[in-house]
């Protein structure tokens, strides 16, 4: 019986051993076991251009950048699509896709100091935090990432620009940081490759928006923008890109021909008019041939949203306004665009999609400036966001050098105005922007004074008259599960998208 003993331990021991040994062939030395930095950090990329492609489509309607090419798209009607999670993406985006990925890097780098990558998730955080209140407005912010809850309750807009700033000034803490486990961040920073100097500019550049956004109310503080944007992007080397490879749908540019996300969408004509001389004194401004696309007749023309092409018909139809990759709708019938084209501008299957850029900076500070009411150095910020943006398309140094030149242009402060600024920061925002463009038409209340030409002609019943303000939070989140703490403040309403958000009102 002894015996019997020794040998069913020996069995026993036998059968761990083998089973241990089993179970660690789940174990792949060349892929992370656990949530490290480098490894979770690229992702987190995607997804922070991911939310603002997907929902800029729709921003991209609202500020008349791009509308559909069907006549009644509820997008082009200041309207929503109700029980769907469309413009729903970047709260996705914030609360899942970016959401604890935050804490899973923070708490893998706080035992090891990893400072650099404590910092720069930190301003991640901060960013989202900022872009998403300034599309939907109220948010849940105290009780996030709460376990064990189903339901959850909402914090003002205001609690939330608060948080960005804490969180904005905790990042740049860590990021100035320097011994003990930093050092590392280069090999999972795909934008910019461990630089914790070019990180600090990220953050005051998200800080800059958080503050101009206020302008319509009494704290608002220039001098305190302008700070920011003086420590934000000081070239176009600093712009934090994300980028494509452009080898599949996988990895492919969201607005690229490769991914077909863009094919219904439309040039509009205020879009164009910015740039073809009804606005800028009869100057055809250098930028938009390399942006936009002139029908087959050569004429650039641009839809009025709400509305279809009127030279939609016949299909070959010379007329007919071209499709945004910089092909005419005939070119694709019977094909994949993929076979057609590989895309113009911002919409090549390979483009980087820019979330800060240095000529968006630029254009802040002269807002800030001009409102201050220094002139001079509005006038300087606002042709330097000028140039950045001519470099950035790609116009040759003399074409920029004339333009800037001409009399598209203001040559002094004191024929500087609001509009001047504005139009053409809506310019150097076209495409990537739209979220941060639509922010800037609020802030406006859509004002024709300052957007020369722009005009709603279409509105949805159920905005009763009124332009839309905000995005309903996800539908799939919020809707389905959290509608007792939306009725808190009229979050069901049917004009709940009308009601105008903290940062707009006084």
């Amino acid at each position: 019986m002894k015996k019997i003993k020794y040998i069913l331990l020996i069995f026993t021991a036998l059968t761990f051993s083998n089973c241990k040994e089993y179970l660690n062939i789940n174990e792949d030395p060349s892929n992370p076991q656990v949530a490290e930095g480098y490894a979770l950090l690229p992702p987190m990329f995607a997804q922070m251009a991911r939310g603002e492609q997907f929902d800029g489509r729709y921003a991209g309607q609202y500020a008349q950048v791009w509308s559909s090419s069907a006549g009644g798209n509820t997008w082009d009607f200041h309207s929503y699509a109700p029980a769907s999670d469309a413009g729903g993406e970047k709260w996705r985006s914030h609360y899942f896709s970016i959401g604890l990925n935050v804490d899973l890097i923070i708490n893998d780098a706080l035992p090891k100091q990893k400072w650099d990558y404590i910092g720069a998730v930190q301003a991640i955080r901060a960013w989202s935090w900022q872009s998403t209140t300034d599309w939907h407005g109220e948010m849940i912010l105290k009780q996030a990432w709460e376990p064990n809850r189903y339901v959850f309750d909402f914090d003002s807009q205001e609690d939330v620009y608060a948080e960005v700033v804490r969180l904005s000034n905790k990042a740049i803490e860590n990021l100035t940081k320097t011994g003990d486990g930093v050092g590392t961040l280069s090999r999972g920073d795909k934008v910019y490759g461990g630089d914790t100097g070019k990180w600090k500019k990220f953050v005051y550049a998200n800080l800059a928006r958080n503050a101009n956004h206020l302008s319509n109310k009494a704290i608002y503080a220039p001098d305190k923008v302008i700070e920011y944007c003086d420590k934000a992007m000081a070239s176009n080397a600093d712009n934090f890109n994300v980028s494509n490879l452009g080898t599949s749908t996988t990895d492919a540019n969201f607005f690229g021909p490769l991914r077909d996300n863009m094919q219904s969408f439309r040039q509009t004509d205020f879009s164009i008019s910015l740039m073809d001389g009804r606005v800028f004194n009869g100057v055809t401004d250098p930028r938009l041939p390399l942006m936009f696309t002139a029908s087959a007749d050569g004429v650039f023309r641009g839809s009025t949203p709400g509305s279809s092409d009127a030279n939609a018909s016949p299909v070959n139809n010379p007329k007919r306004i071209p499709i945004l990759w910089g092909v005419q709708p005939s070119e694709l019938v019977g094909k994949t665009p993929i076979d057609v084209t590989q895309g113009k501008y911002i919409y090549t299957n390979k483009a980087q999609f820019p979330i800060f850029t240095y000529a968006e900076i630029q254009f802040i500070k002269a807002e800030a400036a001009f409102r201050k009411g220094d002139k001079l150095m509005a006038l300087e910020a606002y042709k330097k966001g000028i140039a950045a943006h001519c470099d950035f398309t790609g116009v040759t140094t003399t074409a920029k050098n004339d333009f800037l030149a001409s009399k598209a242009i203001k040559q002094t402060g004191a024929d500087l105005t609001l509009s001047d600024i504005m139009c053409q920061k809506f310019i150097a925002m076209y495409a990537h922007g739209n979220v941060e463009t639509w922010v800037d038409l609020r802030r406006y209340k859509y004002d024709p004074m300052i957007y020369t030409g722009f005009s709603v002609k279409n509105l949805a019943t159920e905005n009763n008259g009124k332009l839309v303000q905000r995005v309903r939070p996800r539908y799939n989140s919020e809707y389905v599960w959290n509608r007792v703490s939306l009725d808190k403040f009229g979050g069901n309403n049917p004009d709940y998208h009308t009601y105008e958000l903290w940062f707009v009102k006084p």
